[in-house]
């Protein structure tokens, strides 16, 4: 099998020419004024979000600011320019604007209830004994202009620091949301508002941002309807990204055309956020993005992407609306809408991934990286962080395979599908699509799932590189599996190995829903089991009764001569499947399994086993019977029937002798019939069903049976579940003889011998000439018994009421009958016949 595969190439649009551009917004207008112990201006001025905050959250972010201009005197590189007096005289201008602290508290409290978890963990016993005082806006607004007219601008190069003005710890984008939902009305009236917009040909900044962030009820749901407009209403423009047109950058121009490379997004990010007061900042750096080589050394080369970087409550956070809005088909040079979530104020530990900035302070990391690392460090894609998966191993992602095999593993804290693709080295890391409905090249490699990790065994084809991606899906979706990771294996030496069938169900073991569907163990584990002999065992525990279906796959192996190498048994709490292997090599045994009683539902695939048959192969002629029923031995159909207590339990009953007997009790007393069967490779001289005796005594069932031959035979049970229905299958036995000495056939049987008759002697079915034979039978009701041959010979009934007698044999003209009359009749029925071989013949 080839290791090429045919993808679709695409890529993230992550590229924009130019310098890059950092601006400083201008100052916001606040909603009051705060009276605490050395309160610095700027604290209040630059965290716009704390006077929408819940009162919690104002007093701890002020009590934070407070030690933070305790501990540091100096202000930070480019930051901000302290006030240096109290705030008392604000209050004392206008002693009118003083309100009860509870008011103020309730509107806080009511005007920013999306912040208060991360007021919660603000708030400090020592800030909450602090007391506070609203005055005019009036008066916040003059000090806030005259400061503003003091501070200086920023320019490329100069930006304001990014480390948190609070101090403790950092908070996390969960810390301020918990999930995307609750931006849902602000969303909604984005797109919505951006599409009546769009109609009209609106392309002024201010006009846009005031009609967007109408109703925004504090300063992080403004910045996301910022953020939400750029991803739906500005496409990634892929003609300027390749020269074929002129790039658009500036804010009215990336508008008016609705398209921009990322310097457009970042422009207008910044734009759009100092209209509103928040502070926003371009961050240039590398990214790996569109024409982004995989191990490629970024040192000497000049950064390609620009993106966001934006201050709330004190502390910066990250933001890229050009990976948020789609992405690349390079393939077919065009772009791909689709919103993308996750690169809203994207963690900086996840956004290092792929993201890395030229200033180190704008990792926001408290252990920043080297670029070197960055360049080494295996791609996640957005998929990978909101699927909850971590990497266990390898942390770089490039790999060499050591005895031409490369591990990796990931876990995941909700149970998740995973399948892979591995190709030819093609240096793009964004080639190929970023969807894959199911795995491909399986061959090369084994992927395993087990309850809280993922673990793929690479085993590449040749030597050389290859690329190798991860896809993955929430276990319950139906969708197509998504890209999460890349990873490129340097293959040396590869292994020498025989081909593994391909796996359409993903993964080898157990699935992750086989607990769901009913499967609660397994005798094997996910790695290969070593077939010895070429016969395996499949033992699965059941936690209620089910169906199974069972499929067995070797590339050399036909689907028809496949099903002779199964025999399953289907019992209340175990599956059970007998496997043999007619080559060597690995096999595919893939299981499928619904509910016992859903006989509506569909069977759905809970395993998938990989077996190995390096040394002895069964033959041909070793192989199960044909027409080999799907339930072999007792179990959950018998038991429902009212057949118990077997003596053989198992599907597999093996005998030396040629001979056996297999009993069980007919609870119900239903109309019984068995069949014998086997291959059949001569038309034999008397029939298989004369090799088949059945004797029933009360409740007790006994099957006797007299194999002519060695092989492998099957024995089919049949029972009328309704009076007057159809026989209905119970189980099959596989019954393999290894006698080569012929057993002799049981007589032949007819309808008038009943339950309750026995026959003691003779019990075979072919007598010698001219010898004397002694028969004895039970005919429970009987007149008179006779056999009759030449001559007919009454039997006598003795005091144990069997009926018994010596008969002649006679020269083998004719068969003896042995017959009985019951009742007032006189007629004589014939209960079953013997064979008399016939005399040789003198040459």
């Amino acid at each position: 099998m080839s290791a090429t595969v045919a993808t679709q190439k695409f890529s993230f649009p992550f590229s924009c020419a130019g310098a890059a551009r950092l601006s400083q917004p201008d100052e916001g207008t606040q909603k009051g004024c705060v009276q605490v112990k050395a309160l610095q201006l700027h604290d209040l001025r630059e965290n716009p979000i704390l006077s929408e905050a819940s009162p919690a959250a104002v007093v701890g972010a002020l009590v934070q600011n407070e030690n933070h201009a305790q501990e540091s005197p100096k202000p930070p590189p480019g930051g901000y320019t302290a006030a240096a007096r109290v705030l008392q005289v604000c209050a004392d201008a206008s002693q009118s604007a003083v309100v009860p602290r509870q008011s103020v508290f309730e509107k806080l409290t009511a005007e920013s209830e999306d912040q208060r978890p991360a007021a919660k963990r603000q708030l400090s016993s020592e800030s909450a004994a602090r007391t506070i005082t609203v005055v005019k806006k009036s008066a916040v607004r003059k000090e806030a202009e005259e400061h503003r007219d003091l501070k200086p601008k920023a320019h490329l190069g100069q930006s304001v620091s990014p480390h948190p003005v609070a101090v403790g710890k950092r908070r996390r984008r969960k810390d301020l949301f918990t999930n995307s939902e609750v931006f849902h009305r602000v969303d909604s009236h984005v797109i919505r508002a951006g599409a009546e917009l769009k109609d009209k040909c609106v392309y002024d900044v201010k006009t846009i941002v005031q009609s967007i962030t109408q109703g925004a009820r504090n300063e992080l749901e403004r910045l996301r309807a910022i953020w939400v407009w750029l991803c739906h209403n500005i496409e990634y423009d892929v003609s300027g990204y390749l020269g074929r047109s002129q790039k658009l950058s500036s804010p009215e121009e990336v508008i008016a055309a609705g398209r921009g490379v990322c310097c457009g997004y970042s422009s207008l990010c910044t734009e759009m956020c100092r209209e509103v007061g928040i502070e926003c900042q371009e961050v240039p750096g590398h990214s790996k993005g569109i024409g982004y080589l995989q191990g490629q050394s970024l040192k000497h080369m000049k950064s390609d992407h620009l993106w966001n970087s934006v201050l709330l409550g004190g502390q910066w956070f990250l933001l890229d609306a050009c990976w948020g809005a789609g992405r690349v088909d390079m393939e077919h040079e065009s772009f791909v809408k689709r919103f993308d979530d996750f690169y809203f104020l994207t963690d900086p530990e996840e956004f290092i991934d792929s993201h890395f900035p030229d200033e180190e302070k704008w990792q926001l990391l408290d252990t920043p990286i080297s670029l070197g690392e960055f360049e080494r460090r295996v791609f996640k894609t957005s998929a990978f962080f909101t699927m909850g998966l971590r990497l266990i191993q390898p942390q770089h992602f490039h790999i060499v395979t050591d005895d031409g095999e490369a591990n990796v593993s990931l876990s995941f804290s909700r149970p998740a599908t995973f399948t892979y693709e591995i190709t030819q080295h093609q240096d793009l890391l964004h080639c190929g699509a970023p969807e894959q409905k199911e795995s491909s090249n399986s061959s090369f490699g084994l992927l395993t799932v087990s309850h809280r990790s993922m673990k793929l065994q690479l085993l590449p084809p040749a030597s050389g590189v290859y690329d190798v991606k991860v896809f993955a899906r929430p276990e319950a979706a139906t969708t197509a599996l998504i890209w999460v990771c890349s990873f490129t294996v340097e293959c040396p030496i590869p292994r020498a190995r025989e081909e593994i069938p391909e796996n359409p169900f993903l993964s080898w073991g157990l699935q992750p829903v086989a607990g769901s569907l009913g499967i609660t163990g397994s005798s094997q584990g996910s790695k290969a089991a070593e077939v010895e002999d070429g016969v395996y065992e499949l033992v699965l525990k059941t936690s209620r009764p089910l169906m199974v279906l069972w499929e067995l796959v070797h590339p050399e192996l036909e689907a028809a001569l496949a099903k002779r190498c199964l025999a399953s048994q289907i019992q209340p709490d175990a599956l059970t499947c007998h496997v043999l292997c007619p080559s060597r090599g690995f096999y595919r045994l893939s299981v499928f399994v619904r509910d016992y009683e859903k006989t509506e539902a569909k069977f759905q695939n809970a395993a998938n086993f990989l077996l190995h048959c390096k040394g002895k192969v069964v033959r041909p002629d070793e192989l199960y019977p044909p027409h080999l029923g799907t339930a072999c031995g007792p179990g959950t159909r018998t038991s429902e029937a009212g057949l118990s207590k077997f003596s053989h339990t198992a599907a597999l009953v093996s005998t030396q002798q040629g001979k056996c007997n297999i009993t069980f009790h007919n609870q119900r007393d239903l109309e019984l019939h068995t069949v014998l069967s086997r291959e059949e490779t001569k038309t034999a001289a008397v029939p298989l069903s004369r090799h088949l005796f059945c004797t029933y005594t009360d409740s007790k069932v006994t099957v006797s049976v007299s194999l002519p031959d060695a092989g492998v035979y099957r024995l089919g049970l049949y029972a009328k579940i309704t009076p007057g229905g159809d026989f209905n299958p119970m189980c099959d036995f596989v019954l393999r003889n290894s006698c080569d000495q012929p057993g002799l056939p049981f007589p032949c049987v007819y309808s008038a011998w009943r339950k309750g008759f026995v026959l003691f002697e003779p019990r075979v079915g072919l007598l010698e000439p001219l010898s004397w034979v002694r028969f004895r039978v039970r005919v429970p009701g009987a007149q008179r018994v006779s056999v009759m041959g030449e001559t007919r010979t009454d039997l006598k009934l003795n005091k144990s009421r069997v009926w018994e007698g010596e008969v002649f044999s006679g020269n083998g003209l004719q068969q003896l009958k042995l017959a009985a009359t019951s009742g007032e009749s006189s007629d004589m029925a014939v209960l079953m016949t013997f064979d008399i071989k016939q005399l040789e013949k003198d040459v």
